[in-house]
């Protein structure tokens, strides 16, 4: 396993032990977890069903379209 070294506010340090203490974990657990989910690519089976079912809805909108909608909506 890396080590990797981070510069945090003081309070947020804090916060996030006792934060981890009541968790039962450390704050590197916290931050492993973290960085997982937000670099994890989405994956279709975690969505709600309105989500799923709207996916891909809009690969063939035409981006101009929206540009020419929102200039006539704000003039």
């Amino acid at each position: 396993m890396a080590k990797l070294t981070l510069s945090v506010d003081d309070a947020v340090i804090s916060r996030a032990k006792r934060y981890a203490e009541q968790h039962d974990t450390s704050v590197s657990g916290l931050v492993e977890d973290y960085l997982s989910s937000v670099t994890a690519k989405p994956s279709a089976e975690k969505l709600p069903p309105v989500v799923k079912s709207l996916r891909g809805i809009l690969k063939s909108a035409d981006p101009a379209d929206y540009r020419r909608h929102l200039l006539r909506r704000y003039q």
